[in-house]
């Protein structure tokens, strides 16, 4: 919309808006009055009520909108704290890895300080070798039968009166 005016007809007021004006406005009590109601007539348009009757695909784009928002914001929250807790969880068991490789270094150093002890104190030296794998003898567990070991321990068990008083 384009506005003309001649130089005899001076607009009282700009065309736009009047935050737009050069000039400041003066208020009266009577305009005040009317700018709160216009701003209650802008406030009122918004509402979701009228757009939902004026486009109601427009207010149900809204809606999922939202709805995908507060969803994602609380999968993001949720996430940020499982994130939280598997890092913390991590660090425990680093921390755990690094005192069992530092228990492990300490119990072969004790180890070999106590081989390096019993080979200086045997009369014959020869007869001790150091310790390795390939030294070891693996032996498998005696097969017993359980109800042979169970009988055995019943009858180890002897009864006798208890003794009044205890």
């Amino acid at each position: 919309m384009v506005a003309t005016f001649s130089a005899q007809q001076a607009p009282s007021q700009a065309p736009g808006p009047s935050w737009l004006s050069s000039r400041p406005a003066r208020r009266s009590g009577a305009q005040a009055r009317k700018n709160s109601k216009a701003l209650e007539l802008i406030q009122g348009s918004l509402s979701s009520r009228k757009v939902e009757r004026q486009s109601p695909w427009l207010a149900g784009f809204h809606r999922a909108a939202d709805g995908t928002l507060v969803g994602l914001g609380i999968c993001m929250l949720a996430l940020s704290g499982l994130t939280l807790h598997w890092q913390n969880q991590w660090g425990h068991q680093y921390q755990q890895l690094e005192n069992s490789q530092s228990l492990e270094q300490r119990m072969q150093e004790s180890a070999a300080v106590l081989e390096q002890h019993h080979l200086g104190v045997v009369k014959r030296p020869g007869q001790l070798v150091p310790t390795n794998s390939e030294n070891l003898v693996y032996l498998q567990a005696p097969q017993s039968d359980p109800k042979k070991q169970a009988t055995a321990l019943l009858s180890a068990i002897q009864l006798a009166p208890i003794p009044p008083g205890y």
